[in-house]
């Protein structure tokens, strides 16, 4: 008798369980992590919007986080460092709970992402840092991707390989980041290759007309250069229209977020190659790292992350059907 009270009570207990999952049962976690992100703020200082870089970020952080209840605003600056600068100082009294900023070199912001953390706000730096390690950074590794573009000069321009050995380097804003590291990187691999020559190494300021100018003059004076690399792709449609008017064939490798447009270069012949650090997973990769930020409420200044993006190699043999991305489609 004893056993059967105790195989009749099991049975209940599996009967009344099993009635209880049939009806479902509520995540234990659920209501935490929605609740840790209603209300907050989110700023994004970019040094401009409206090119592929800072609209995609912007879209991509948008679309992420403005479906939890965070709020996003954006602060333009419009290509104007004092007018970033003043826009962050702003911020600070104002205490969003993170900002997102985008450097336009490696010193300007330095002294106020330490005010903002300071002043119990997360940073997430992206793509360009500065000197001042926040919370999190998220980009390139500028100087691994000029270690790659140094090697590929030195394949493709190698005597030995019969190039002509000669190279030209058009950097963006000398004192930014992706300009900086990258030449370290450059200089890293170079060093060892003497039989390269570089034989021109300037600035155009991210500006594509600048790049047009600089390109038409250094090919102009040397005849027989075998390839430019460029430190951003929409900047060397300009450098791409000077090769394209000079009439000869010289190797043109730019880098970029992996927009539509650089497929649509490596497509016409505007671009040999282009080194994607892909916009998309930039701003996937932020958005996680502000919900992570949001829930573990660490104080501000004591994360000190690093995402590096990776890198791919595209050429006009390689890309296929996604290798890049276009923000009209991520914005519907």
């Amino acid at each position: 008798m004893r056993l059967l009270k105790i195989v009749a009570l099991a049975a209940a207990v599996a009967l009344g369980a099993g009635s209880a999952l049939a009806q479902g049962i509520d995540d234990p976690i659920r209501a935490s992590y929605y609740n840790a992100f209603v209300g907050k703020r989110v700023a994004y200082v970019p040094v401009a919007m409206g090119f592929d870089l800072t609209e995609g970020w912007a879209a991509g952080l948008r679309a992420a986080l403005e479906p939890l209840g965070v709020k996003f605003e954006i602060r333009d600056p419009n290509w104007s460092t004092d007018a970033g600068a003043q826009a962050i100082t702003s911020l600070i009294a104002e205490k969003p709970d993170v900002i997102v900023v985008h450097n336009p070199d490696v010193q300007s912001y330095a002294r106020l992402l330490k005010r903002a953390e300071e002043a119990g706000i997360y940073v997430v730096q992206i793509n360009m840092k500065s000197t001042y390690m926040t919370d999190a950074f998220v980009g390139a590794d500028y100087v691994g991707l000029g270690e790659l573009i140094a090697n590929r000069l030195v394949q493709k321009c190698s005597p030995a390989n019969g190039g002509s050995g000669k190279v030209a380097i058009t950097q963006g804003v000398l004192t930014a980041a992706a300009s900086v590291y990258q030449m370290q990187g450059i200089t890293n691999v170079l060093k060892k290759h003497p039989e390269i020559q570089v034989v021109s190494n300037q600035a155009a300021d991210w500006d594509a007309t600048k790049a047009r100018n600089i390109a038409a003059t250094v090919i102009q004076q040397h005849p027989d250069l075998c390839a430019i690399a460029g430190f951003w792709d929409v900047m060397d449609v300009g450098t791409a229209a000077a090769i394209k008017e000079s009439g000869k064939h010289i190797y043109l490798i730019t880098q970029g977020g992996g927009n539509q447009s650089a497929c649509d270069g490596l497509a016409n012949g505007t671009y040999s190659e282009v080194i994607v650090y892909n916009v998309v997973g930039q701003a996937r990769d932020m958005a996680d790292l502000i919900k992570q930020m949001l829930q573990l409420k660490q104080k501000p200044g004591t994360m000190k992350t690093v995402l590096f993006t990776p890198l791919e190699l595209l050429t006009k043999d390689n890309m296929k059907p996604g290798s890049c991305w276009s923000l009209a489609a991520k914005s519907k």
